[in-house]
């Protein structure tokens, strides 16, 4: 079934106030908006995709087999705002909202999302351009894409493909594989159960692993990186930046192949290590323990430190 709506009923005219610089919205500076609100039952495991832009959308699990949908749309005129249509696609199994972009429209125009959903939706593809996306519960496989907006995910079981420019990602809680791609924007996981691939160009990375189930692959370039790895840890790890240094938190009990290399730096190391090659304050390659994962640190101007927990 295919339903469209273009809803108005009362223009609200505002002063422009101060915003803070984070998670600006574009679509508030519209001086018209016009609020929005269906909902739609919803199957166990249903899916569940969401696209806008010049907005943020937010979703939250709660415990009804439904879908609440509520928004704003904006716009610089009353007659803009109000034209602006909101698409809806529903099936006892899917449901797919969008806010239908004008092809003659430009200018401060958008819609944001307020969206609750059943705890284990799967958050098939919540996109967004000029917007944050913050998502509480729900499931993967799910991808999150943005731009100049700040991505929040919590309580997410199953995977996530997370991409965002300009602007910070933040996992917690998540129970899967992530992949996080951004630009001037730091990476931040915790409690995280699976592989991790992080890139981005000018922020830091930070990462909390509680099971790892695949590679660790972090890179960025003018930014430290913090990763702290569980015990038992059986993925290799793969950690590049420059500018900057890294500092990896290890078990006591630890084993591990390591290669580290620095330029202008030195490494130091808390785990003794049965040295394989050169070894001196730029480069270090050994065994800690028996051996296992391998470990590969490389930055340039930075320290690089191993150490116990």
């Amino acid at each position: 079934m295919r339903a469209q709506f273009s809803i108005g009923t009362l223009a609200l005219a505002a002063a422009l106030v101060s915003i803070p610089a984070c998670d600006v919205e574009f679509g508030d500076l519209g001086r018209f908006s016009r609020d929005f609100h269906y909902n739609y039952p919803l199957q166990t495991h249903g899916r569940i995709a969401v696209e806008t832009f010049n907005g943020s959308v937010e979703i939250s699990g709660w415990d009804q087999p439904m879908v609440d949908i509520s928004g704003t749309k904006y716009g610089p005129t009353e007659e803009i705002a109000e034209a602006l249509t909101i698409s809806v696609d529903h099936t006892p199994d899917a449901i797919s909202v969008r806010a239908v972009r004008p092809a003659d429209r430009r200018g401060n125009q958008g819609a944001r999302f307020v969206i609750k959903i059943p705890r284990d939706a799967i958050l098939e593809r919540i996109a967004s351009a000029n917007g944050s996306i913050r998502t509480v519960d729900g499931a993967g496989p799910a991808r999150l894409r943005t731009s100049n907006g700040a991505i929040h995910v919590a309580s997410l079981n199953g995977r996530v493909d997370a991409q965002t420019t300009n602007s910070a990602v933040e996992l917690t809680d998540v129970n899967g594989d992530a992949t996080v791609v951004t630009s001037n924007g730091h990476i931040h996981a915790e409690r995280l159960r699976g592989s991790l691939q992080g890139t981005t160009s000018n922020g830091g990375i930070n990462a909390v692993l509680e099971a790892v189930t695949g590679p660790i692959r972090l890179e960025t370039r003018n930014g430290s990186i913090d990763l702290r790895l569980p015990e038992k840890f059986t993925g290799d790890v793969h950690a590049t930046t420059s500018n900057s240094g890294i500092s990896l938190h290890l078990p006591p009990d630890a084993s591990a192949r390591v290669s580290a290399r620095t330029s202008n730096a030195s490494i130091s190391s808390d785990f003794e290590m049965k040295v394989q090659g050169e070894f001196n304050k730029n480069h270090m390659e050994g065994t800690i323990g028996s051996g296992g994962p391998f470990i590969d640190l490389s930055t340039t101007n930075g320290g690089i430190h191993l150490l116990k927990m």
